[in-house]
């Protein structure tokens, strides 16, 4: 490929912009535009702290360790992908094989570009629930997938009042609709990036029985997680969620749609995330558990993608894993979290701004309906032929 048209295929799945520029999120060129700086960017999900004290100290170890600092296998470090295995075997309701069901990438982000490339052809669909992680259209149509969208129907009464985040619900009918032919794969995201919605297990269910029926895999995006199961759990499958379980980043029942039959767990690569689990984002640590028959595939894509991930941090998340219950980190992370959220909460609050309450992750949806704009509001080009509201002008007015 010459390089005039590596920047045309660069266009046409929105990594370059017109002038041949890395294109920016709206969330990044709006903090940019702001004439007051620095600002506090809260669109974005990286944290202003560190990961634990015994995680830091687990990295530094690391790094004197001679075969850390070499390359890592590229599906993961042993003693990584089996403290993955045995974090989440209770969640699914059985033992997860470390060496054919995991498989480690370099953030969750390169995990999903990963099983795109492993499985979306061009032509093929992947449908998307609105609103959604910018990220996953250009990872998805540079794989040559074309996308499919369906909305998640917002609250009935969320322009007057604050409600709860499970008041956005699935219109399944809708959804059963735009499965066709081409359908490939779906991509699921729990606890929700931006609604802070946790899919309860009947929407999980119906969802599930769609993808078997119509052979669609799923891709279930479950980065804003993590639990600390009772040595007692028994493996059973399905995986019976139990009222001991200690969750970090959601805050009601929680079910994996991985977890629910044999026929569903066939079909479902789930992603996490070190970097949501343990304040570690730039640390680029990702994984994905599934069947042999797609984790196999995936794998294979990340290899040629970026061959493997740093060692001792592969390292160092482990014992994040192994050492969690010991120092108490996924109880005292989610008291912090949601403490957290209540006071940041309290600013909308007092603006009288209804929003989504989160049911998990740290994403708040606000509903900005009640701020009125000036009517020569110049909205972003990320808008352009977006409708209007109030008596601003069109966003169609501003585009380049």
């Amino acid at each position: 490929m010459s390089g005039e048209s590596l920047k045309k295929a660069c266009q046409s799945v929105n990594v370059l912009d017109t002038d041949f520029h890395v294109r920016r999120t709206i969330v990044n060129d709006a903090a940019k535009a702001s004439p007051v700086q620095p600002i506090v960017n809260m669109g974005q999900g990286f944290f202003g702290y560190n990961p634990p004290k015994y995680v830091l100290d687990a990295a530094k170890e690391a790094l004197d360790n001679v075969d850390c600092n070499q390359y890592a296998p590229t599906k993961g470090r042993p003693r990584l992908k089996k403290a993955i295995a045995d974090a989440y075997s209770p969640l699914f309701g059985k033992q997860l094989n470390p060496d054919t069901e995991v498989t480690v990438t370099t953030g969750a982000n390169e995990g999903c570009l990963s099983a795109f490339m492993a499985f979306v052809e061009p032509g093929d669909e992947v449908i998307l629930f609105e609103p959604f992680f910018d990220q996953y259209i250009s990872n998805i149509e540079m794989a040559g997938g074309t996308i499919k969208y369906v909305p998640l129907q917002p609250p009935k009464h969320g322009a007057e009042r604050t409600s709860s985040s499970a008041d956005w619900t699935l219109d399944v009918d809708l959804f059963e609709k735009a499965v066709t032919r081409k359908t490939r794969m779906i991509v699921l995201n729990t606890p929700h990036n931006p609604v802070g919605k946790v899919f309860s297990k009947d929407e999980l269910q119906a969802i599930g029985d769609i993808c078997v029926k119509n052979n669609v895999i799923i891709l279930s995006d479950e980065v804003r997680d993590f639990p600390r199961f009772p040595q007692e759990n028994p493996l059973t499958f399905p995986a019976k969620p139990s009222h001991k379980v200690y969750d970090r980043l959601y805050y009601v029942p929680f079910t994996r749609i991985g977890s629910l039959s044999p026929e569903i767990a066939n079909l479902t690569l789930t992603v996490g995330s070190a970097g949501k689990n343990f304040y570690a984002t730039g640390w680029r640590v990702g994984w994905l558990i599934g069947p042999e028959h797609l984790i196999k595939f995936v794998a294979a894509a990340h290899t040629r993608i970026c061959y493997s991930t740093v060692g001792p941090l592969q390292e160092a998340t482990a014992v994040g894993f192994e050492r969690a219950d010991e120092f108490g980190f996924w109880e005292e992370s989610k008291r912090e979290m949601q403490g957290k959220m209540r006071r940041f909460c309290e600013i909308f609050d007092e603006l009288g701004l209804p929003y989504s309450d989160p049911e998990g992750g740290y994403f708040v949806l606000v509903n900005m309906s009640r701020v009125q704009l000036p009517a020569d509001y110049d909205f972003p080009p990320q808008l352009a032929g977006r409708p209007a509201v109030g008596g601003s002008r069109s966003p169609q007015a501003t585009g380049p």
